[in-house]
C-alpha cells in the first residue's frame, strides 16, 4: 500500500471516567480516531453511552485476560480468575496453562465469547479487536479471537509490530531487544490473520513508550510517517488525584492526552497527507481505491 493511512487509538476505554473524558476531548478536538473498549471495566457503561454521541469515533473490543475483571462469574472460569473475579496481573503462568490444559482452554474460550457477546449488546459497530497487554500474541488466544470473533463480525486485529529503530530510540537496548524478539511471533500472527481473511496494520507505535507518548514523540512519529497502515496507540486520561490502576502508577496519562490535543500535532497530521480513521474506514478506503492492505 503506497498511500498513508493513520489510526490513532486509545486503549482501556471504559476503565475509568478519566479515560472516557480524555477520549471525548481527543475525539472532538484532537487526532484520536478509535478506542478499544474494556467491556467489564468499571466505567464501560459510561463509555458506551459516550461513544454513541461521538459518530467519528470507531470502537473495538479490548479483550482482557490479564490485570482486569472477567465478564463471566468465577464459578464458570475458576482457573482464570481470583476470588474477586480478576485475572492475574502477569501473563507467564496463564500462558503456560492455556497451552497445557484443555480445561483452562475451554474456560478461556468461554470468557472470550462472553466479551464478544457483551460488546455486541452495546449496539456499537465493531471496528477492531486487540488484547490488553497484547495477550493476543499468544497463539491460542489469537486463534480463539479469530474463530469466535468471526461469529460477531470481527475483521481487523492489531499486530503489535513496532519498528525496532523506534523501540531503540524510545527504550534503548532493552526496547530494541524486545521488539526484535517478537519478530517471529509477529510473522506468525500475520500469517494466521491473512489465512483467516482479516486485515491488520503494517506497524504500531506506542509499545516502547507505553504511558509516555508525549507531544515530542508524537511529532517525531508523524514527521516520519511511512506509507502503509500505521496505528498509534496511547492511554490518555484527564488528570486524577490517584492512579487509575496500580499497574499504571507511572503512566503520564495527561501528557498523552495533551499530545492528542496539541495544535502542532494536528498540523503535523495534516502535513502527512494521510487518510485517517478506524479499521472500518480503512476497509472502506481500500475498497474504494482498490488497494491491498495487510490481509
Amino acid at each position: 500500500m503506497s498511500h498513508k493511512f493513520l489510526i490513532v487509538t486509545s486503549d482501556d476505554f471504559g476503565l475509568d471516567t478519566a479515560v472516557n473524558e480524555a477520549v471525548r476531548q481527543a475525539t472532538v478536538n484532537g487526532i484520536l480516531t478509535a478506542a478499544s473498549l474494556m467491556v467489564a471495566a468499571p466505567a464501560a457503561k459510561e463509555a458506551v453511552e459516550l461513544a454513541a454521541t461521538l459518530p467519528p469515533l470507531r470502537v473495538g473490543l479490548h479483550v482482557v485476560l490479564a490485570d482486569g475483571q472477567a465478564v463471566l462469574p468465577r464459578r464458570l472460569v475458576p482457573d482464570l480468575v481470583d476470588t474477586h473475579g480478576r485475572f492475574a496481573p502477569g501473563m507467564l503462568g496463564p500462558s503456560v496453562r492455556f497451552a497445557i490444559s484443555p480445561r483452562v482452554r475451554a474456560q478461556l474460550a468461554a470468557e472470550i465469547r462472553a466479551q464478544f457477546e457483551s460488546f455486541a449488546r452495546t449496539g456499537l459497530e465493531l471496528d477492531h479487536v486487540n488484547a490488553h497487554k497484547h495477550f493476543h500474541l499468544h497463539p491460542i488466544v489469537l486463534e480463539l479471537i479469530m474463530r469466535i470473533g468471526a461469529e460477531f463480525g470481527a475483521f481487523a486485529v492489531r499486530v503489535p509490530a513496532e519498528p525496532v529503530s523506534f523501540a531503540r530510540q524510545a527504550a534503548g537496548f532493552a526496547g530494541a531487544a524486545s521488539a526484535t524478539a517478537l519478530l517471529p511471533w509477529l510473522a506468525r500472527m500475520r500469517r494466521r490473520l491473512r489465512s483467516n481473511g482479516m486485515i491488520c496494520n503494517d506497524r504500531v507505535f506506542g509499545i516502547a513508550c507505553s504511558g509516555r507518548l508525549d507531544r515530542t514523540t508524537m511529532l517525531a512519529i508523524l514527521a516520519r510517517l511511512p506509507a502503509g497502515v500505521t496505528e498509534i496507540y496511547l492511554h490518555p486520561a484527564v488528570a486524577t488525584s490517584q492512579p487509575i490502576a496500580q499497574s499504571m502508577s507511572a503512566y503520564r496519562h495527561a501528557d498523552e492526552l495533551a499530545a492528542l490535543l496539541d495544535p502542532a500535532v494536528l498540523q503535523a497530521r495534516a502535513a502527512t497527507q494521510a487518510s485517517y480513521g478506524g479499521y472500518l474506514d480503512l476497509r472502506r478506503f481500500a475498497s474504494k481505491h482498490d488497494v491491498v492492505v495487510s490481509n
